[in-house]
């Protein structure tokens, strides 16, 4: 008897495990609007993960749906208030490459660039992303020198501008503290815009908790800890044997 439970509870349960694994796999094959429903609903919930999910599946399923390029811009401004500004600007490179008529182009293009911006809260930590975003902003204000967001974009490059300079001086004072000069120097005249005056523009002042550990942009309290060697100067500086 004592077996005879034993199996039908193994049984019951290997059952339940299935039926549980078969109502996710069942999730294919539905309407277009069943997806685009879904990942409303996800959305709402603020779960965008699972909102990207259900995208998936009506783009896998429907690729030709009027209600692809809805879902796509809702879910770029979605992960944007999200401050996930990559994937937002990842949602907003499909609507360009897919789905943008060229009234729409400009808006798209300027949702990019502001996602780039926003995504850089520290640009001490990206120096990749700000250059693309300067090129990406120069880009538009030639494309589009009568748009509405013009005088946005400019302002945004001009700060861009102004974050890469600051991003240099402290890698020139990196160097300086390594006894490196010409490196420093190098970095120095990394400068952009002549039109700027550099020596009017100061630092932007980094909060207390990111200066304990980041320093202020001149030194870091952890400075004594980094050796005067070569192995810690970066493979894209200037190189000289008599330094």
């Amino acid at each position: 008897m004592d077996l005879k439970i034993t199996t039908i509870i193994i049984i019951s349960m290997t059952a339940l495990f299935f039926s549980g694994c078969t109502k996710e796999v069942e999730e294919y094959n539905k309407p277009a609007l069943y997806w685009y429903s879904k990942v409303i609903e996800s959305i709402s919930s603020a779960n965008l993960e699972k909102a990207d999910s259900y995208y998936s599946s009506l783009q896998g399923e429907h690729i030709g749906s009027p209600l692809l390029p809805e879902a796509t811009m809702i879910l770029a401004i979605a992960h944007m208030q999200e401050e996930e500004y990559l994937l937002g600007e990842h949602f907003l490179n499909e609507y360009v490459k897919r789905y943008a008529t060229p009234n729409e182009k400009e808006f798209v293009e300027f949702l990019k660039i502001k996602a780039k911006y926003l995504a850089l809260p520290n640009p001490r930590r990206d120096q990749a992303l700000i250059k693309e975003a300067i090129k990406e902003g120069e880009a538009f204000k030639l494309n589009y020198p009568h748009s509405m967001y013009f005088s946005v974009v400019d302002s945004m490059v001009t700060r861009l501008y102004m974050a890469e300079a600051s991003l240099n001086e402290t890698i020139a004072d990196l160097y300086e503290r390594l006894d490196k000069p010409k490196s420093a120097a190098y970095y120095r005249t990394l400068k952009p815009q002549p039109w700027i005056q550099w020596e009017e523009v100061d630092r932007a002042n980094a909060a207390w908790y990111r200066a304990w550990f980041e320093g202020d942009g001149t030194e870091s309290w952890y400075g004594f800890l980094v050796p005067d060697t070569r192995s810690v100067v970066s493979r894209n500086s200037v190189v000289d044997t008599q330094e």
